[in-house]
């Protein structure tokens, strides 16, 4: 039954709010209440926006450059007006604290501002031929429709990462945002609406991922797709949508190496903070410590320390530096890979436990574990949560193969004085960024964002210029000169 206490939120079709009979709930993590009411949406609701993204896509494609840059313009002016709205409704339903959820949106307005400036910087060349009656050229063309599937992590930045480049390249775009962060992606899309933007040209379906999701990533009329989530959800997308130009953005695990000669304070610093922001739900988070076995103590209580600072609470209550986590799934992830270290003979020095004393089950402490060995899950496997498990190692050797020993390729992060030794380490491992005396997470939205070949992590890279590129087709045109 329908709660009328709560407002009662609608898909975006076509340039208007489409109800839908099924509805499902949005949940506070932080108090477990229901604060929204969201569709639950059907495949013909999907294919009812695909056909919307069709129809207005070649009309948008044949919108000058600068008239598409402009509208990008217009959409970051109509976010930053809706900041604080939008900041608001990302961290009630996310769980992330206001001061975050604030620099988000404002990510977000930077992002289509970035697609304004590069698309206008998006050309082709000229080609030399053997024929010399010949002038080759090409052009960049958009695509077409694009499905776009994101996650809840960073509900409203990631989704931009690839709005931005879609509408500022002319194709058109469904997309079908995390069910538990739905209420933001209705934010974002309302300020979108109101920058004016031609009506089909962004679609969003609200719904689950095995239904809404699927069908636009395998439907014929899509001609590419984004997507940013798990690795198991990605081979399926990959597999619904095989024979599609695709994005996958995946998990990570990425190690954080310290050798003997780093700077301690900074090395804990970058490790907390990589561990600890959005409570570690980021796939290029501290997913692993490995610390030379002559630092491991000191390094350990500089980041208890660390620990013993974080406030854990409500996200909206100023000063919180933790919210909750996002989701049940999460919580019993962590609770499974903690549980088993320390039956096998890890040690907690901080944290450890869940405070659903603080308002709902999904609250868990910032924790630090010591004496966390390979064969552990917590080594080998993406936790997604607030966990620093520290490994040691005796050699740049040992380091490596520590190093190696992951299916994810994503982020990495080395600390040391040694610049030979940070070079050939960031050369040896297979990942996609390799940030050295920095967090893992360190990143900006114009460089590249990706995973290494063969991993778990994905395939392609957003960031930049090299979205605009990847969402738009490289054309060939030759003419003959006639005399």
């Amino acid at each position: 039954m329908l709660n009328t206490d709560i407002e009662s939120f609608s898909n975006f079709i076509d340039g208007a709010w489409v109800a839908e009979d099924e509805r499902m709930d949005a949940i506070n993590p932080a108090s477990g209440q229901v604060i929204g009411n969201l569709p639950r949406s059907s495949r013909e609701t999907a294919r009812l926006a695909i056909a919307a993204a069709k129809k207005a896509q070649p009309g948008w494609a044949a919108t000058s450059v600068w008239r598409r840059a402009e509208m990008c313009v217009a959409i970051a002016a109509s976010i930053d007006r809706n900041r604080q709205k939008i900041a608001r409704t990302l961290s009630q339903e996310q769980g992330k604290p206001l001061s975050e959820a604030v620099g988000e949106v404002g990510k977000a307005a930077d992002g289509f501002r970035l697609a304004a400036e590069l698309v206008k910087q998006l050309g082709g060349e000229t080609l030399p031929a053997e024929d010399p009656s010949k002038l080759v050229i090409t052009i960049r063309q958009p695509r077409g429709v694009y499905a776009i599937v994101t996650p809840w992590n960073f509900p409203v930045n990631i989704p931009v990462e690839y709005l931005g480049p879609c509408v500022a390249t002319g194709n058109a775009a469904v997309w079908v945002p995390a069910p538990t962060t739905s209420m933001a992606a209705v934010e974002l899309m309302r300020a979108i609406e109101e920058a004016g933007l031609p009506r089909g040209v962004v679609n969003l379906v609200m719904g689950e991922g095995p239904v809404v999701g699927d069908e636009i990533v395998s439907h014929p009329d899509v001609n590419g797709i984004g997507f940013t989530g798990s690795p198991a959800t990605g081979q399926r997308i990959a597999e619904r949508g095989a024979g599609k130009p695709m994005m996958l953005e995946l998990g990570g695990n990425g190690p954080v190496i310290v050798f003997e000669d780093a700077d301690l304070d900074a090395a804990a610093s970058a490790v907390a903070g990589g561990a600890f922001y959005n409570a570690g739900q980021v796939c290029a988070a501290t997913g692993r410590v490995l610390a030379h076995r002559s630092i491991v103590e000191p390094l350990a209580k500089r980041l208890v320390e660390l620990t013993a600072a974080q406030i854990l609470g409500d996200p909206l209550q100023q000063g919180t530096t933790m919210g909750p986590l996002n989701n049940p799934k999460v919580v019993a992830k962590i609770h499974e890979h903690v549980d088993e270290a320390v039956a096998k003979g890890a040690t907690v020095l901080a944290g450890g436990k869940a405070r659903p004393d603080l308002g709902s089950d999904l609250f868990y402490e910032p924790t630090v574990l010591t004496g966390v060995t390979r064969d552990m899950r917590i080594n080998r496997e993406e936790t997604f949560g607030p966990i620093i498990p520290i490994l040691e190692f005796g050699d740049d050797e040992e380091a490596l193969d520590l190093a190696l020993d992951s299916e994810h390729g994503l982020s990495v992060g080395v600390f040391t004085e040694n610049l030979g030794r940070a070079l050939r380490f960031g050369e040896a491992i297979p990942a996609g960024i390799v940030n050295v005396n920095e967090s893992s997470t360190y990143w900006e939205l114009h460089l590249p964002f990706g995973g290494a070949p063969g991993t778990k992590s994905g395939i392609g890279r957003l960031g930049g210029r090299l979205t605009l590129e990847a969402m738009t087709e490289l054309k060939m045109i030759s003419i003959t000169r006639r005399r």
